[in-house]
């Protein structure tokens, strides 16, 4: 187990890279499965998550060599279709894989995906939208069975706009004979940066970034070397942390594109913010002010990813906040990690009231999810005194090396093992 120890009080002065982004790297890897050669993939975070998806692919047979930042994965040899249940119950993601292990070998077999204690993340939308491709699923004794000898593309309708379900209709959509169609696909840039990825490896892809995505089946041609996206939520953590801890802090390969929902929720608690190409910059009042309201909705709405460190913001603000969260049902833990270190917040059903308070304390708390974990970090950097944050390993799943990031412009932030 892993703790952060934060001392709290510093302003943040400095500039911050972001790096590349967790979502949009997961589902890029599982593409590499029906890759027609190597993959080089640049700007490809190092942080848990990814690694065990890796270490997914290896199993399967792929082939797989980080240098820094850049990974080059090979799925040439790649000869089994069963998924590892080990790892398949610490990743989430691990359901993208279900679509491309289907398409490259015609038979998946996968247990059901672990991760985040957030809230229910059924997967049934995936499910129903592979069968509507085509292929045979037998669900039995918590495992996954699937077929598909006769894939064919169609009109697949989302029930909802589910990132994950989009991009493995996706990813099997591509070994599929004819044109599928997903209709109300969620618009996520991730989603985007995977179809470019798809598009680069040959495959025919248009419509990410919209309701409407059409993938033409066929064969990928060629590999490619590939950099992915930055992250948008690790560019809108670092300016959320600015926002808490006050100071003035630059960021650099950040796209302001995705952050547009972002920034004006700390345009509205005080904070100045200038863009100029990818560079980001904000400077932050003494005190955030209140946020009347605050509500998730899928993109281009307010990212959930975001809501518990604007949790932690609305915590120190100069007035009450009301959050409500309308994608997962749980996501409310960090709330009562909050108040043991003074925070004033009460909940009810999806909707949070948080009556800000002049000064949190610092205290022993636990991160029970990445982002809810990250809040607490950033409640940390204004609080009196020494906050203890266990079950650091969690915000690993999300950040590289925050500890370090946070440092380098000042903060006090020392992990332990």
């Amino acid at each position: 187990m892993a703790q952060f120890w934060v001392e709290g009080g510093t302003q943040l002065f400095g500039t911050l890279r972001v790096h590349g982004s967790k979502n949009a790297a997961l589902p890029i890897l599982a593409a590499t499965l029906i890759a027609n050669g190597p993959v080089c993939l640049l700007n490809c975070p190092r942080l848990r998550d990814v690694e065990n998806m890796v270490s997914i692919l290896v199993e399967l047979g792929c082939k797989a060599q980080w240098d820094g930042d850049t990974l080059r994965v090979d799925s040439s040899s790649a000869n089994s279709y069963t998924l590892s249940e080990p790892l398949s119950k610490e990743l989430r993601s691990s359901i993208f894989l279900l679509g491309s292990v289907l398409g490259r070998f015609k038979k998946a077999i996968a247990t059901y995906p672990g991760g985040c204690e957030i809230g229910n993340r059924p997967i049934d939308l995936h499910l129903k939208g592979l069968r509507r491709l085509g292929a045979r699923i037998k669900e039995d004794g918590g495992y996954i069975s699937c077929d598909g000898d006769d894939l064919v593309g169609t009109s697949v309708p989302l029930d909802y706009p589910s990132v994950g379900a989009t991009e493995n209709i996706m990813l099997l959509a591509c070994s599929c004979i004819g044109e599928t169609v997903i209709h109300n696909a969620a618009r996520e840039p991730e989603i985007v940066d995977l179809q470019n990825f798809l598009i680069a490896c040959g495959f025919r892809v248009c419509g990410a970034g919209s309701s409407t995505v059409v993938i033409e089946g066929g064969k990928s041609d060629r590999g490619c070397t590939y950099s992915i996206m930055p992250d948008r939520i690790v560019a809108g953590t670092y300016l959320t942390a600015c926002a808490i801890a006050g100071g003035e802090i630059t960021l650099t390969g950040a796209v302001s594109e995705h952050l547009v929902t972002v920034v004006e929720k700390l345009q509205d608690a005080g904070a100045y913010i200038r863009q100029e190409g990818s560079r980001m910059m904000i400077r932050a009042p003494h005190r955030p002010n209140e946020l009347q309201r605050l509500e998730t909705l899928p993109y281009p709405g307010f990212p959930t990813d975001m809501q518990p460190q604007f949790f932690a913001l609305c915590s120190v603000a100069s007035g009450i906040s009301v959050l409500v969260e309308n994608v997962f049902e749980n996501r409310f833990r960090h709330a009562q990690e909050l108040q043991k270190m003074g925070g004033k917040n009460s909940l009810r059903g999806t909707t949070a009231i948080v009556r800000g308070v002049p000064k949190l304390h610092g205290a022993s708390v636990i991160a029970h999810d990445l982002r809810g974990g990250a809040a607490l970090v950033l409640a940390a950097l204004s609080a009196e005194g020494t906050t203890i944050i266990d079950c650091a390993e969690r915000i690993d799943r999300g950040y590289v090396h925050l500890e370090d990031a946070l440092k380098s412009v000042g903060a006090y932030v020392e992990r332990k093992e």
